[in-house]
């Protein structure tokens, strides 16, 4: 190809990738999916590599980030829109119900009502109503905050602007589910990717005269902040909704026991492809608003609610290779490629083959043909092998004994709660010794949940380390930008906008800190309670002089899985290292407790023995919302003993011995101005 065609076809892309970017930015009105977008990205960057005479200022890998609209301010939620945990099989959903049982220290047998609710794949947004007149409208945002969207939402039908029911409470967000039907989005379908990002785009369009153009549709299921809302459970709710003129999905039922609950799964999954609108599973909630708000949350999810999702569509292709990527624990992760497919609107060419005992026992070899599945519409996975299509020549995969990065030994751990190794081969290379085991450390160091650095993603990462730009997290905040200024493909601009980026970034919580180290079975719920307990990054980074690893079972949501990872990350010299350095380079925020005058202020409690009503996590939960404290032995700074039936005689004897009050279930309710 000529220099001229080569140029000319980068020329047109760049024009394309800047519409795009206009549509989505600007117009709210998104043209492609992302993956389309990454792809166009990826082609651009790779012709630039290839042709060092391609350059164009409006090259995405010279314009770091792009600014997102100011058509819509922010909003706060008075009350946040949480996401669900979700579930993919009856065994998850007994283990849901398990933990309910649990908590509220009831038995099987005792009989628990949900509410079923198809889940309709839209987009959430919540409509604030005082007086019976709609005053708001937000997306859903990060759940915390969102944009508030009311001109648009005010145009969609199904929303009523003024209720009048003398029964209505005086304020209260109904949410539901803004989407588009499928006959609908058939007139839509060259402008969009699929109805979701119909109705997204069109929920962000400047114009609420364009917005209205468009067929939305809402469905209310759920409420946030609320004065004088008069129901008891969920299903009274969704009826009330109905009255007050809302559309609710027809599809909800009521349901006890999770083998109902699997039944109506099925039935409405054989309805799935007839409804006119997409679903992608249902939401199972406890009825009673009473046991909702007794179960409370767990971070970001409630305990109450969970998502049942559907299995997604199915497709044939042929293994062409299996490679074995490397995580940033050092779990060997076997991924097959396979002839590109189409898989419920997604191309797919690549799906992971979990683990060596997952190839064994489904006996999967190069060159097989297989069943892929987009398991709960998000990672593709093998489902079955066609042996009838199987050639003489499709020999068994060996899994490496050793590293494919560095040649360390790879191992399967002894699990000691399970008693059998662990299905996960990892590489027993320790801190960062491993390439790819440091480069994926270093990719989570800067994601989304960590640090969070602007234009600073997984292929540059990739690219500084083979520039040896970087190593270890804290070369990320002393990099040479003199030296990257005269690489390919970065300019004054972008390399002014990365050192903006991070320097930027160089203040940041304890929470935040902890979860970027990458620590193993530390994620963020866990990186929040560790930084709640230590308060300050010193206090964090002197357990490795102190030792006293065995006080973090003090913290409730941490076990001994999680404190033996704590314990082995500070074990390996390099990374009190990185410790030290990040410590000089970064403004590290102390952790805030927000609950700091509670009624158990300043109070400590242990429990021993079997409790009646009220199960030890539910206390513990109830402790620390009123900023009370739980250790795990008796010691002088325990204050009271909670103690029920067939407490340990030790615990009793030493709190005796030192003075320590011991009151039973009953009084510890009492503190609380509870009844049991």
């Amino acid at each position: 190809m000529k220099k001229s065609e080569i140029n000319k076809q980068y020329l047109n892309k760049i024009k394309l990738i800047n519409k795009f970017n206009k549509f989505y930015f600007d117009k709210n009105k998104p043209l492609v999916s992302d993956q389309v977008y990454d792809d166009l990205k990826k082609e651009i960057i790779e012709l630039e590599n290839r042709y060092t005479f391609l350059k164009s200022k409006k090259s995405p890998s010279r314009v770091v980030g792009h600014r997102p609209s100011k058509s819509f301010k922010k909003s706060s939620h008075k009350v946040p829109m949480l996401s669900l945990s979700n579930a993919f099989s009856e065994e998850d959903l007994l283990n849901f119900e398990k933990k309910i049982l649990n908590f509220i220290s009831k038995k099987e047998d005792f009989k628990i009502s949900y509410s079923a609710e198809p889940k309709i794949d839209g987009i959430s947004a919540s409509l604030t109503y005082k007086n019976g007149n709609l005053v708001r409208g937000l997306s859903r945002g990060d759940g915390k905050e969102g944009e508030d969207i009311t001109d648009n939402l005010s145009t969609i039908k199904d929303i009523p602007k003024k209720i009048s029911s003398e029964d209505f409470p005086e304020e209260i967000d109904i949410r539901g589910e803004v989407f588009i039907q499928n006959t609908d989005f058939e007139y839509l379908k060259d402008k969009f990717a699929n109805p979701r990002n119909a109705a997204s785009g069109s929920l962000r369009q400047k114009n609420p005269e364009d917005t209205q153009k468009i067929p939305l549709k809402f469905i209310a299921y759920t409420f946030g902040f609320d004065s004088g809302l008069k129901v008891k459970n969920q299903s009274d709710y969704l009826k009330k909704l109905n009255e007050w003129g809302f559309k609710i999905n027809p599809l909800n039922k009521l349901i006890s026991g999770v083998k109902n609950l699997i039944d109506n799964y099925n039935e409405i999954e054989k309805k799935r492809a007839d409804l006119n609108f997409d679903i992608d599973g249902i939401v199972y909630k406890v009825n009673d608003f009473a046991l909702q708000k007794r179960l409370g949350n767990v971070a970001n999810a409630p305990r109450w609610a969970i998502a049942h999702k559907f299995s997604s569509n199915k497709a044939v292709s042929q293994i062409e290779d299996i490679e074995i990527q490397i995580g940033r624990t050092g779990a060997l992760t076997p991924v097959a490629k396979i002839k590109p497919i189409n898989i419920g609107g997604v191309q797919v060419s690549n799906a992971t083959l979990h683990n060596e005992d997952e190839i064994i026992r489904k006996d999967i070899r190069i060159g097989d043909t297989v069943t892929v599945e987009r398991a709960g519409d998000v990672i593709p996975h093998i489902l079955s092998v066609d042996l009838k299509k199987r050639k003489k020549k499709n020999i068994k995969f060996i899994f490496p004994e050793k590293c494919p990065s560095c040649g360390s030994k790879t191992i399967k751990e002894y699990n000691s709660i399970t008693k059998k190794n662990d299905a996960v081969r990892r590489c027993t290379s320790e801190g960062y010794f491993c390439e790819k085991i440091s480069v994926e450390k270093l990719k989570h160091f800067v994601s989304k949940d960590a640090f969070n650095i602007d234009g600073f993603g997984k292929k540059i990462v990739e690219s500084f380390w083979k520039l040896k730009l970087i190593q270890f997290p804290q070369d990320i905040f002393k990099l040479d930008y003199n030296r990257i200024a005269n690489l390919e493909g970065w300019g004054k601009l972008s390399v002014e906008n990365l050192k903006y980026s991070i320097n930027e970034k160089k203040n940041i919580s304890l929470e935040r800190l902890i979860y970027a180290l990458g620590i193993r079975h530390i994620g963020l719920e866990n990186a929040k309670l560790l930084s709640k307990y230590f308060i300050s990054f010193t206090n964090f980074k002197n357990l490795s002089k102190t030792n006293k690893y065995d006080e973090l079972l003090n913290i409730d949501g941490i076990g001994e899985t999680q404190i033996n990872s704590v314990k082995n990350f500070f074990s390996v010299s390099i990374n009190l290292k990185v410790l030290n350095e990040l410590e000089k380079l970064l403004d590290i925020k102390k952790s805030k407790n927000n609950q700091k005058n509670g009624i158990l202020k300043d109070k400590s409690f242990l429990v021993t023995g079997k409790l009646g009503s009220i199960s030890r996590a539910e206390v513990k939960s109830l402790i620390e919302e009123n900023s009370g404290t739980t250790l795990s032995s008796v010691s002088k700074k325990l204050n009271y003993l909670i103690t029920g039936e067939k407490p340990t005689k030790k615990k009793i004897e030493s709190a005796k011995a030192l003075k320590i009050k011991i009151i039973d279930q009953d009084e510890f309710l009492k503190m609380l101005n509870k009844t049991s």
